[in-house]
């Protein structure tokens, strides 16, 4: 590894300039996605404990983690994969749970999947949390009868067969089903496929899967992983007619040699390198965009981001195949970097949705088997920028000290988004990285009307700190009183290693 270098510079302030008037693009809240696969323990124990549960529970589902994720404001859910979509029969997961076939997960540890948590679970989950369905239809080992039933089960109210099976099942009225994913990494565990094949595969697929009464299916083909922009160029010339949205996959991630290295114990040097990873996935972005812009200028057809995240060595002692990992102000870092970056693209990205919400990877909330539930740090900094959903982005000129890192990728000390809400309230998150250095930070904006200024702060002792059952409440949001506004001016002391959202009323 290339050892973390400060340049030269020694500064420790910044300015950040913007114009409120500039404010144009929505921010969609579904850039806030989550997502939840059959893997490890994030649907059972995690969202699903079942009603017979000693744990407290709500018609099954774990009553803290639901009210937790309430709190979230979450937009969309993805469901039941990730890898586990490609094998996953949706039949044997309705009926009465005791009638319901047992399947082997042969993607994450060989593990016996009871199938107790299947379509309706899901469905009602979504509707009790009041976010959109997202789901993942199996294109790797089904058929396009099985996805286009599917698909009229959920969303048909007519007289038809499925209809009437969902009827038999409990439930009379259909759900409305936006997001429809046709198939998933279809290059890789979702069947090995060329684009080529997959191309022609998805516009054969995606034609039986219809509308039913006044539900309208967004259709999504699955994309590439992070630098396959020949994906992209592919599905782009030979399917975009067919779909509305095109997915793409992006973990900050060492390296898939097995060696990824632990989620806590990591030296400065690891720290600064995972950053300048993360902020890669801008770069990223917009080479896809820019094959996106080639094959359709009037961005008809939108980027989705369904997986992205941290991807650290499984903890010690824990499954393996499950992915549980503990989370950090590190990963709050990644959070906080890759929403800034998210929001100055949502003229083509328009949702995006990490990697998971419970138990597996950069998850929003850890639980166990005693009925014990931990908030990550990534869970805050998804709290810290609630406010930023569907505001309107107000683009930022940053100028800070910058840091090379890894191979030779620039980070810059200061991150920064800043939006206008519904109500003209502006709200800004700053998130100062380095780990030793305060920044005064002077931000000008033009055209602000504002006459107050409050804000929340998320921070710790060390940047490896992370919230345990034992210790659940280490890394937590608290008030910040570090900004003052005077005359359109705002001066900024953000400690070193925090993140800081502020709103400007």
């Amino acid at each position: 590894m290339v050892l973390a270098s400060l340049s030269l510079s020694a500064q420790k302030s910044a300015t950040i300039k913007g114009n409120v008037n500039d404010a144009n693009q929505i921010i969609p809240k579904e850039i806030y996605g989550q997502f939840a696969e059959h893997l490890g323990t994030c649907i059972y124990g995690g969202l699903w404990v079942g009603e017979n549960s000693g744990i407290p529970n709500t018609n099954g589902y774990r009553t803290d983690v639901l009210n937790a994720l309430k709190d979230l404001k979450i937009p969309v859910l993805r469901w039941p994969g990730g890898c586990f979509a490609d094998e996953y029969h949706w039949m044997d997961g309705i009926g009465p749970k005791e009638n319901r076939p047992k399947m082997v997960n042969n993607n994450w540890g060989g593990t016996i999947e009871d199938n107790s948590f299947g379509t309706h679970e899901f469905l009602n989950l979504c509707e009790i949390l009041e976010c959109e369905p997202y789901i993942s239809g199996n294109v790797g080992s089904g058929t396009v009868e099985e996805l286009a039933k599917w698909v009229e089960y959920m969303t048909s109210d007519g007289d038809s067969p499925m209809a009437n099976l969902r009827r038999k099942n409990g439930r009379d009225k259909a759900w409305k089903v936006k997001y429809l994913g046709v198939g998933n990494e279809s290059w890789g565990c979702g069947g090995d496929m060329r684009p080529e094949y997959y191309a022609d595969l998805y516009r054969r697929y995606a034609i039986y899967c219809r509308n039913y009464d006044d539900n309208r299916l967004y259709k999504i083909a699955s994309g590439a992983s992070d630098y396959d922009y020949n994906w992209t160029e592919i599905l782009m010339d030979r399917a975009q007619n067919h779909m509305q949205g095109l997915s793409l996959h992006y973990y900050t991630v060492k390296g898939w040699d097995g060696s990824k290295g632990s989620a806590t114990q990591f030296n400065t040097d690891d720290y600064y390198w995972t950053l300048g990873k993360c902020r890669e996935v801008e770069d990223v972005l917009k080479k896809h965009m820019a094959i996106m812009d080639k094959h359709d200028p009037q961005k008809r057809v939108n980027l989705l981001l369904d997986e992205w995240g941290t991807w650290w060595d499984e903890e010690p002692g824990t499954i393996s195949g499950h992915l549980y990992q503990q989370n950090t102000m590190r990963d709050a870092f990644v959070a906080s970097l890759s929403f800034d970056i998210f929001h100055k693209y949502t003229e083509r990205l328009t949702m995006a949705n990490i990697a998971q919400i419970a138990n597996v990877l950069q998850s929003m909330i850890l639980t166990n088997d005693k009925g014990q539930m931990v908030l990550t740090p990534t869970y805050h900094v998804f709290k810290l920028y609630i406010v930023h959903q569907d505001a309107t982005h107000i683009p930022l000129d940053i100028q800070c000290d910058e840091m090379t890192v890894g191979d030779n990728r620039t980070l810059p000390m200061i991150s920064a988004t800043a939006s206008k809400d519904k109500n003209g309230v502006v709200h800004i998150s700053l998130s100062n990285v380095d780990l030793t250095n305060d920044q005064d930070i002077t931000i000008n904006l033009s055209d602000l009307k504002a006459k107050n200024v409050t804000g929340e702060i998320l921070t710790s002792g060390n940047i490896d700190d992370y919230n345990s059952f034992e210790n659940p409440n280490v890394v937590n949001i608290k008030e910040f009183k570090g900004a003052k506004l005077n005359k359109g001016t705002l001066q900024v002391k953000v400690p070193a290693k925090s993140i800081v959202t502020l709103s400007l009323h």
